[in-house]
């Protein structure tokens, strides 16, 4: 294996030359009997102590994928089935990053493990069960975030994008302290979009690399805690350490677009995630209650035609004019706010925010994250190993109703 160089501590070690697109192959269900049925060493029984470490959804929300003490595992959302598993006497892993559903992952190894370190990021081709590259550095690797055309890895201080087909380092970002390896990139392939954070407390860098563009945002007075990008990267959601508010930010100009409230007490947000019509927003913390809002964005002048970059999303008033009525759905709810919010401006901002649409509650001892399924549902995966799916009414909102409920991995490990 041929060991590359590469600045500031980190080494690169790909088993090829380049990657080929013809590795990026889709992961099905595997057949019994496949020789990637599931286990590089005799199988073990969830019956066994098995701690879960790490959830994670694909990039569509179609599938998410576990780190466990003993591997990894993959699930696909609708139906509800698991798809593969890896179990390895080594030890288990603390990151597993999916690239939508082909056969390429990324791995890093809990501490544990004494085959694959914490900071060393394992490029793995599940189809051929091997490594296909590597990247190794001097601290613990925080994040591994991935796009057809790029691998960008988060370390606490210190962001690397390498081009995916032949591993080269493409770009340094260098960022606050960010023990929780926050990052997010856009998915669309006509636009390359990276979020993280800036250099200061609250502050948010947004680079569009497709358009040799850097823009900072001032998004909290707090640190953040969480932040999400819409596909196209054109829109970015974040939440701060206090966890009441969540914004939502035009990338290009920076701008404030909207703004709503999950509550007044101090929570930890664990995820956000954008309905893909950009219709809605939905918030986890460990307060145990899911929350879906209604957003008032859209993209003014969408052509499917045009080029996504040169778009800007603009935020349309409830009492917009009829001109732009035609862009909001009739379907649509609107947030419920406090009765008292005409006197704006002259009562604290408390009584004039915007508060969720349609609310799912769940045990507030387990971190969830959510996600968006079809036809108006949320979707949950939780650190104690339960799967939910639950629908909620997109006119009048209010509780949501559960659909389903599965215990993928009967464990009573949280992850670090």
């Amino acid at each position: 294996m041929t060991t590359l160089s590469s600045p500031n501590s980190s080494t690169v070690s790909p088993s090829r030359g380049t990657i080929s697109p013809a590795a990026f192959g889709t992961y099905e269900s595997p057949m019994p009997g496949d020789s990637h049925s599931g286990h590089s060493e005799p199988a073990i029984s969830d019956n066994d102590e098995t701690e879960l470490h790490f959830v994670s959804w694909n990039q569509d929300y179609s599938c998410f994928a576990t780190g466990t003490s003993r591997g990894f595992r993959v699930y696909n959302c609708d139906p509800f089935k698991e798809t593969f598993r890896r179990d390895l006497k080594s030890g288990g892993f603390g990151i597993v990053e999916m690239l939508f559903r082909c056969n390429i992952l990324a791995l890093v190894g809990a501490k544990a493990n004494t085959q694959y370190p914490p900071n060393k990021v394992i490029i793995w081709d599940d189809h051929q069960s091997r490594c296909i590259g590597e990247f190794s550095f001097r601290s613990e690797v925080r994040a591994v975030k991935l796009r057809r055309d790029c691998i960008v890895v988060v370390l606490e201080h210190k962001i690397y994008v390498y081009n995916f087909m032949d591993l080269k380092l493409l770009h340094q970002i260098e960022t606050v302290a960010n023990p929780r390896g926050l990052c997010c990139l856009s998915h669309q392939l006509n636009t390359s979009v990276l979020a993280c954070p800036g250099l200061r407390r609250g502050q948010i860098r947004v680079e569009h690399f497709g358009l040799n563009m850097t823009k900072l945002i001032k998004a909290h007075d707090s640190q953040i805690a969480c932040l999400t990008l819409t596909i196209d990267g054109l829109l970015l959601a974040t939440a701060s350490t206090r966890g009441t508010l969540i914004r939502l930010f035009n990338t290009i100009d920076g701008t404030q677009l909207q703004e709503v409230r999950r509550g007044v007490d101090r929570a930890d947000i664990c995820s956000i995630a954008l309905s893909p019509n950009v219709q809605w927003l939905v918030v986890s913390s460990d307060k145990g209650t899911i929350h879906v809002y209604s957003l008032r964005v859209r993209i003014v002048g969408e052509d499917a035609s045009a080029d996504a970059a040169v778009r800007t999303p603009t935020l349309l008033c409830q009492n917009s004019s009829a001109s732009l009525d035609a862009l909001i759905s009739p379907s649509t709810g609107a947030n419920p706010g406090s009765s008292l919010s005409f006197m704006k401006g002259v009562l604290p901002k408390y009584f004039s925010s915007e508060w969720s649409f349609a609310q799912f509650h769940l045990p507030e001892c387990t971190q969830y994250i959510a996600a968006f399924g079809s036809q108006n549902t949320i979707i949950t995966a939780g650190t104690d190993g339960s799967f939910h799916r639950c629908s909620f009414d997109p006119v009048n909102g209010g509780e949501m109703v559960q659909r389903e409920y599965v215990r993928f991995l009967k464990t009573e490990s949280r992850p670090r």
